[in-house]
This record gives structure tokens, sequence and C-alpha cells, in this order.
């Protein structure tokens, strides 16, 4: 089954308004649409509304925000809600990176309630999961995915998970220069896609990879059809590197 390319880029904490509005001038000249392929901004939760403006004129480009909370509204000082996040221009959420895990101490069950409430506002989730290094080294990557999947999953009926995307992104490789090899990536998303077979999921769910990606590393990975895009973070801040990394072409 072909399904199409989701290139996101995940810019932290980069890029207020007026960055985004020069990074779109520059990039979208550089990236012209191509069929099959979608665009994820995801970025700061000041920038949202400069971003969706910036981006306006790209139907295949869309924003999204890194973090909500689950409640609608509420005494969170700090906090966004998916309602002031979809209002300022976010269609899609950043759910479970490892940074809101492991930096934050994001629980699974605060996943699981944040993956909840984006389905039931109808936006587009994209749910993070992967595995520390000394998880890894331990021989524990499957038994820490697939908790992870549970934590958020679980608590959803499979026909309520239509517009879901994952992206299994290793803690160790992000940031660090080190990647998974596209052997290593595959064998999660074959796991990962297990897992939603189980669970009655449908097929085309949209598996991502992300970790240190560069545009060197994004021809070999996208050339295994288990990967189906990327999630990019520093490589993703300027425009430049960016549009050729979302240039890269799928060998058939």
């Amino acid at each position: 089954m072909s399904r199409p390319l989701i290139f996101a880029a995940n810019w932290k904490m980069h890029h207020g308004p007026a960055a985004a509005r020069d990074f779109a001038e520059r990039f979208l000249p550089l990236a012209p649409p191509v069929d099959g392929r979608t665009l994820w901004f995801f970025v700061p939760d000041v920038t949202i509304t400069a971003a969706a403006e910036a981006f306006a004129g790209r139907p295949d480009v869309g924003i999204g925000a890194q973090n909500v909370h689950w409640e609608g509204k509420g005494a969170y000082t700090g906090e966004i809600s998916i309602p002031l996040a979809e209002e300022a221009g976010a269609s899609a959420i950043l759910i479970g990176h490892s940074e809101r895990r492991h930096l934050f101490g994001e629980t699974e069950e605060q996943t699981g309630r944040k993956l909840t409430a984006t389905l039931a506002a109808g936006l587009t989730p994209l749910l993070c999961v992967g595995e520390t290094m000394a998880e890894r080294e331990g021989g524990r990557t499957e038994s820490i995915v697939l908790r992870q999947l549970a934590g958020a999953l679980d608590p959803i009926d499979a026909d309520r998970l239509e517009p879901l995307v994952i992206a299994y992104e290793p803690v160790w490789a992000i940031g660090t220069g080190r990647n998974a090899t596209p052997d290593d990536a595959v064998q999660v998303h074959r796991l990962i896609r297990m897992d939603l077979l189980r669970r009655g999921v449908r097929a085309d769910v949209p598996v991502l990879y992300g970790g240190s990606v560069n545009s060197r590393n994004a021809v070999e990975l996208l050339a295994r059809r288990e990967i189906d895009g990327l999630l990019v973070g520093g490589a993703s801040l300027e425009p430049e590197g960016w549009a050729e990394i979302v240039r890269t072409p799928r060998s058939e």
C-alpha cells in the first residue's frame, strides 16, 4: 500500500513570529508542492498565528502546536488548550515528544488524555514513541514502544483513531548526531504496525522516523517503504536545509 509522505518540522523553542514570516518567504520558493507530500511545522505557541498566516497560500502545509493540555479551559497557568491552539491557527498537535516525557515528566496517562482530547476536537495528533539508550542496550526497545502505544491508544476505540500519525523517535538519536540505521527504524516501524493491526486500526496510519535526520541520511531512510516521512528538529530551522530535505526523492 502506497502512503503519502509527511515531513514534520519541530522548531522547539526557536523562531518567533518575525522569524517565521522570514522563514516562509525564503522557504516557499525552494519547496513547491509535490503530490503525495504534506509538510507540517510544529512551532512555539507565540508563533502559531504568524506561521499559519505566512503559509496560508499552501494547502499542503499545516501548522501545529508542540504541546497542549487536555482540558478545554481552566486554571492551568502556562498551558495552552486545544481550542486556543486551534483558534490561533493550529490544525495538528505534537503529543508525547521525548522531551515532554523525560524533561517535564509527562506520564503515559497524560499522553493518553492529550491524544483523546485532540481526536475529540478533530485535530491531527502526531504521537511520538521511542526508547532511551539505556533501554535499548537493555533489550527493552520493544517493551518500551509497546508500553507507550498502550498508554496513548488503550483508552480510545480503534474507529476513533482516523487522523492518527505516529513518529518513532529513539531518544538516544535526538540532537546527538547519532541516528538509527534504516534497518533499526524499520524494525520498530514494523512493530508499531503490528500493534496497530492487533488493535484493528486502519492499515494506512503514517509512521514517521525522527532523530538526527539530515539531508544525507534522509535519502536512505526514505528509501525504505516502511518509513512514511520524517520528524525533524535542528535540521528544520534553516529554510534552505529544510527545503532540501522535503525535496528528498523517494526511490522506486
